[in-house]
């Protein structure tokens, strides 16, 4: 434990583990071993951290989830008291976010890599050895399989279900389940295949709409010398 970093009460920490300075490890942490919690990255009250992880500078686990109720007037917040459990050989980049639970738990499985940026909602889980590219994120209460590839900027939507071995294509929205192994790209995100067929579609559109007001003007003159 390195100078400057603050550990609270009834916080466990494992063998071999560094905690770098002016990290924040709130009541009740678990650490795993063999972990390093890397500068300013902030461990709120009741996370666990499994053995072999890797928390990147300037990571958030445990903050309020997003939550609240609109009372006809204005939003009241509902309390966050559940806690975020990361697996073993987690890695966590730099300036991510993965927020508490509402009431269970936040998870990341075994061996999940969420890159710089990326940001995971309450009462999300993701299965083990799933990848996420930055600014990614993913809203409360979905689930993601596991041996995922999510490209960057992606957005998944909330209560969503993504299978196992799905691929999806960087800049993507997701707004409804994914059944596994699917590889799948854009907004709304559809099938990668059909995707890169309407993106090459979409360079010949300017083209397209000259032969259709060429046909268009032939039409309106052949019916007027019927006339």
């Amino acid at each position: 434990i390195m100078d400057f970093a603050y550990i609270s009460s009834g916080v466990v920490i494992g063998d071999n583990t560094i905690i770098y300075p002016f990290v924040y490890i709130g009541e009740n942490v678990k650490i795993g071993n063999n972990v390093k919690i890397l500068p300013h990255s902030v461990i709120m009250d009741d996370t666990e951290i499994g053995d072999e992880t890797i928390i990147q500078p300037g990571a958030i686990l445990g903050a309020d989830g997003f939550g609240y109720a609109f009372n006809g007037i204005s939003y009241e917040k509902i309390p966050q008291v559940g806690k975020v459990v990361i697996g073993k050989a987690v890695e966590i980049g730099a300036n991510t976010t993965v927020d508490r639970a509402t009431l269970d738990k936040t998870e990341i499985g075994d061996g999940v890599k969420l890159d710089n940026l990326v940001m995971i909602g309450h009462n999300v889980r993701i299965g083990e050895n799933t990848v996420m590219a930055g600014q990614s994120g993913v809203a409360g209460s979905s689930e993601i399989g596991k041996y995922g590839i999510i490209g960057g900027q992606v957005g998944i939507g909330d209560h969503l279900k993504i299978g196992n071995k799905v691929m999806i294509g960087g800049k993507s929205g997701i707004m409804s389940n994914i059944e596994d192994g699917k590889k799948i790209a854009g907004i709304p995100a559809r099938d990668y295949k059909s995707w890169l067929r309407i993106e090459a579609y979409l360079e010949k559109l300017p083209e397209m709409k000259k032969t259709i007001d060429i046909i268009l003007k032939k039409i309106e003159e052949i019916v007027g010398e019927k006339k």
